[in-house]
């Protein structure tokens, strides 16, 4: 079987490497196409995927419109060459009009549920995958599974967070001298993963902040986090731990220390052992989540996922992202630096959620194949 994979944000490299690495080992050819977004390429090579780029994705709502005709092409003409079987992607158009062109099957994982797009794709859609949480999309082509796309990578049987990370972290990113921290109590070598692959809280402490570029088509409208508050944030943060910055649009000059020091693929190992994590991404926030560390979200569109992270789970806390909302968001932050044993408070929250959960690649590796068989004989 030939299967056409196409990412479209460097969450879904993640999302798909360890499906595409399985069918490969079960003698299944794939590859992969992308737009040169961050990270995006970095990690198809870390991860050593067969990959076509096609190129810069357009910011302007006209050069959206024609990087729809545009990607489109180069992926029917991608199709012509790979000759796949099925196409698999999250919410890709692209994919989904090409699978329509050549006549084979797109299946397209769904979780932010912009309408936008799956208005555009639906049509052209075998199969759409959803966590199997309160969310508005109903259709005859949604097949829903127990977890999380996060769980596709993140799961127990996926991941097992590497703490030589704190110490590239703490070496390779000395803290900048106007960013005073309390001493630490103790040195990183003494965090370590615990069965299961849980984390007991790194030392010395310290977080992650996560910021948008906001030039998606569905970002139209948000601001996210003022900058006032992004250096209030950082300032507030550094009194306490150490503060790293992952941003996808450039930072303010006094902001430019604290940018995250090590290559992507290193991320999640510095998630896994964080005392929280705070930002404007989904993505980020719900692997935080899944990995057991607190994770506080300033956005103003409805994530059901992270509302069912938060509600059921007890794993995130959301705000909006009017200032009244960005203040508390920040004093929470504080609130949990300063909380003894957050940390574990948090490890028994994931290991409940586990108990409930899938490992999605292991689900998504069934499903395709009984797809393809049951196309086959049909």
């Amino acid at each position: 079987m030939n299967i056409l994979i196409d990412i479209g944000h460097p969450a879904h490299v993640h999302l798909f490497k360890y499906f595409a690495h399985d069918m490969a080992a079960k003698r299944h050819q794939v590859h992969f196409t992308c737009r040169n977004r961050e990270f995006v390429l970095e990690l198809l090579e870390q991860e050593g995927l067969p990959y076509t780029s096609f190129g810069s994705n357009f910011r302007r709502p006209l050069g959206k419109i024609w990087g729809l005709f545009l990607f489109t092409a180069k992926m029917f003409g991608v199709c012509r060459k790979f000759r796949p079987d099925i196409l698999l992607s999250h919410s890709s158009m692209y994919a989904a009009f090409a699978a329509f062109f050549i006549r084979k099957p797109h299946i397209s994982f769904e979780d932010t549920f912009n309408f936008e797009q799956v208005r555009l794709y639906k049509p052209f859609t075998a199969a759409i995958l959803t966590g199997a949480y309160d969310h508005p999309l109903k259709s005859k082509k949604v097949v829903r599974y127990p977890g999380y796309h996060e769980l596709a990578y993140l799961h127990p049987k996926r991941f097992t967070p590497d703490p030589s990370v704190l110490h590239e972290l703490f070496l390779q990113s000395p803290q900048p001298q106007n960013a005073p921290s309390k001493p630490a109590s103790a040195s990183p070598s003494e965090a370590r993963v615990c069965e299961g692959g849980t984390t007991e809280a790194a030392s010395p402490p310290f977080i992650i902040i996560r910021f948008v570029s906001w030039s998606a088509s569905h970002d139209i409208g948000h601001k996210g986090i003022s900058l006032e508050n992004k250096v209030k944030a950082v300032k507030e943060f550094s009194k306490y731990a150490r503060v790293f910055i992952s941003s996808e649009s450039p930072l303010p000059e006094d902001l430019q220390p604290y940018r995250f020091p090590l290559p992507p693929h290193r991320m999640h190992d510095a998630i896994a052992f964080a005392t929280f994590i705070i930002g404007e991404s989904f993505t980020m926030l719900s692997e935080a989540a899944v990995l057991g560390t607190p994770a506080i979200l300033i956005h103003d569109t409805y994530c059901y996922y992270l509302r069912e992270q938060q509600e059921k789970y007890g794993l995130v806390f959301n705000y909006t992202e009017s200032e009244q909302d960005q203040e508390r968001a920040i004093a929470k932050g504080l609130e949990l630096l300063t909380t003894p044993g957050i940390k574990e408070q948090w490890q028994q929250k994931r290991a409940r959620m586990l108990e409930e959960k899938i490992d999605v690649t292991g689900w998504l590796v069934d499903f395709v194949e009984e797809f393809y068989k049951k196309r086959r004989s049909g």
